[in-house]
């Protein structure tokens, strides 16, 4: 079989956040395809620059007789223009969608369009492998997808236990030479799933479930040193929700990686409350300049609300640790959680310039299919649209107490101003050396 695999062409939240673009998820499930002895293309639209007559070029050009698309809330309708590119170009192409949107919205998805065959939900590995074989899609698990004039949905899948189990993703088939961040040779990886925590506006454990499941430390290496040694890469981005939630697994992949003395710099995630001053220390030996922490606010009653489960103090007492292991921190925030108010969000941008961030990021609170959040926004008729194209982080979909949808977002753009343009802040980003880049980031933003 001819497999094509296209992400929606929209900027990336790596993008948008970066200024870089990341290695699409359809390149975790093309060697699933590759190893069954199908022919595999994927096409990263967002990389290349493609708008949607790229797409169609590129569909027609290899005339897949699979079509995949992973999508998010945001790009679901463009998802659904690519289907119909592939249906109107081979009515026999079998379109299947997956990702976030997907998982959670699957029977909308089939009955919203009619170009979708197959709507994946959750880890997509095992469920794409039996999609190509000669197995009846009845007996397919983890599916939505139409049956005569009514919607299917089996039963869901187990998660994937041996993630060492899977191959590497599909470099070869990738623009590996336009992958870059300030000027160095960039990937990023994933090398765990699911989630444990309870976050309310989070669907990862939706999607990879509630247990915590890693790469051994081995395999983390050898896939760091195939970037390094075959692709020249010099700078990774760890993706994974929580890369140091097994402080002993992070500690052994910086041993390893000093061990190999490769020459990479890299950057991870953690939570406030897995990070340790021995591990920021051993990070910063191990090359990682970066740790990204979802801080979400500045006040403890809207954390509760979220349910982060940490406290300021916590969250003050993390910064110091990485920040005097010589790391740059780099906080998440989030604004207009349900009953916040306009003081709460000003208490939330104070806390963010007396936390001396390196860098801080704020966003919207978004309540996605498939989270609590969305459940809450359902149940209390908060919601201002259900245009998922809006569901960005950046676009007000929700009602905010006294406030309009133009003053919430308008406050989102003075937080940002507010954070990089104070004289304290220019100062240590001169000294640093990363004023001018962030700046020229932040007036990029869409806020």
């Amino acid at each position: 079989m001819k497999a094509m695999f296209v992400d929606p062409p929209v900027q990336s939240a790596i993008q948008s956040r970066l200024g870089a673009t990341g290695i699409p998820s359809s390149a975790y499930l093309a060697p699933i395809l590759e190893e069954e002895g199908h022919e595999v293309k994927i096409v990263d639209t967002v990389t290349m620059g493609y708008d949607l007559e790229d797409v169609k070029a590129e569909i027609k050009r290899f005339d897949p007789e699979l079509l995949g698309a992973t999508s998010v809330t945001p790009t679901i309708y463009s998802t659904y223009e690519i289907a119909k590119i592939a249906k109107e170009l081979n009515s026999d192409c079998i379109t299947v969608v997956g990702g976030p949107h997907p998982t959670f919205a699957a029977k909308r998805i089939v009955e919203e369009c009619p170009y979708i065959d197959v709507a994946v939900r959750g880890e997509g590995e095992e469920t794409l492998k039996e999609l190509v074989s000669t197995k009846e899609l009845d007996d397919i698990k983890g599916i939505t997808y139409r049956k005569c004039d009514r919607i299917v949905e089996n039963k869901s899948r187990p998660f994937i236990q041996d993630l060492d189990s899977l191959p590497f993703p599909a470099y070869h088939l990738l623009p590996m030479d336009k992958y870059e961040l300030g000027g160095f040779k960039y990937a990023t990886m994933m090398t765990s799933r699911g989630c444990p925590f309870n976050c309310i506006f989070c669907s990862s454990s939706g999607i990879c479930g509630k247990a915590w499941r890693g790469n051994s430390p081995d395999r983390v290496l050898e896939q760091i040193k195939l970037l390094v040694s075959e692709y020249e890469i010099s700078e990774i981005e760890m993706l994974d929700d929580t890369f140091l939630f097994d402080n002993k697994r992070a500690r052994n992949i910086c041993d390893l990686i000093i061990e190999e003395g490769l020459d990479v710099s890299w950057s991870c995630s953690s939570r406030v409350d897995t990070i340790t001053k021995p591990l920021a220390e051993k990070l910063k030996e191990a090359g990682c300049h970066t740790i990204y922490m979802g801080i979400e606010s500045g006040s403890q009653k809207i954390l509760n609300r979220l349910r982060k489960g940490v406290s300021i103090e916590q969250i003050k007492k993390a910064v110091k640790i990485v920040k005097e292991a010589g790391l740059d921190v780099f906080g998440s925030f989030v604004l207009g959680v349900p009953g916040e108010t306009k003081r709460l969000m000003e208490k939330t941008v104070d806390f963010a310039k007396k936390l001396r961030l390196t860098f801080a990021q704020f966003t919207l609170f978004t309540p996605y299919p498939g989270t609590e959040a969305y459940e809450i926004a359902e149940r209390d008729d908060l919601f201002l649209t259900k245009d998922w194209s809006q569901y960005t982080t950046l676009d007000p979909v929700m009602k905010i107490s006294k406030m309009t949808a133009e003053e919430i977002k308008g406050f989102l753009t003075k937080a940002y101003l507010s954070f990089y343009l104070r004289p304290s802040y220019i100062w240590d980003s001169i000294k640093g050396r990363r004023f001018w880049g962030f700046l020229k980031a932040l007036l990029n933003k869409k806020v």
